[in-house]
């Protein structure tokens, strides 16, 4: 089995910017870069600031950062190598304008937002056989899995999720096309491939 190329590189293109993957977290998938894309080209209030939750390499939230000018954006993320791995890819963003959090889904997060992002573990335990060996092999399990179902880690995300958006904020989150059913609020949207990928919480 072959190491999957992004980690040969060490890095991998996200909207046009060089994410370093040198401590193996989660390699960005072209559908995050879809709706993270679509989010870019709203209309933001000068100054906002957003959380990059289940924050990985930070491809989210550096996307942002480097893209809509004078944004804020806290990195919220739980794997201890992981939190290296977004410091590296914030090296050359001014550090006033980020923060990068050790947190469980929202434990030791004390402030509001007027963006959450959210691309959370969803890969059901039960449906382990349909992923690729490479992936299995190589990328980051807690990145990946979440519960027989995969739905654990959604369903608190959601529960919680609006006690920490300001009034008028919204949050997205993206899902596996499968759980569309399971998820009982918000507005939905499709990727690139024509599947329902990812969800509009609104506050």
């Amino acid at each position: 089995m072959d190491l999957p190329e992004e980690y040969k590189k060490g890095f991998k293109d996200f909207l046009g910017i060089k994410i370093d993957l040198s401590k193996r977290p989660l390699i960005p998938r072209p559908e995050t870069e879809y709706w993270v894309g679509w989010f870019i080209n709203q209309n933001h209030k000068k100054g906002m600031k957003c959380l990059d939750l289940f924050s990985g390499s930070g491809c989210v939230g550096v996307a942002i950062l480097k893209n809509i000018k004078g944004s804020i954006c806290h990195f919220g993320e739980i794997d201890d190598s992981f939190l290296e791995q977004i410091k590296i890819n914030c090296s050359d963003i001014d550090s006033d304008r980020y923060k990068i959090i050790k947190t469980d889904i929202f434990s030791g997060i004390d402030e509001k937002y007027d963006y959450i992002l959210a691309n959370p573990p969803y890969v059901a335990k039960n449906r382990i056989s349909e992923v690729g060996k490479d992936v299995l092999e190589y990328e980051p399990h807690i990145a990946l899995f979440s519960g027989d179902d995969g739905m654990e880690i959604i369903n608190k995300f959601i529960s919680e999720v609006k006690n920490y958006l300001n009034d008028g904020g919204y949050a997205i989150m993206e899902f596996d096309p499968q759980q569309k059913d399971k998820i009982k609020e918000g507005e939905f949207y499709k990727d690139q491939f024509g599947e329902y990928r990812f969800v509009i919480i609104k506050k």
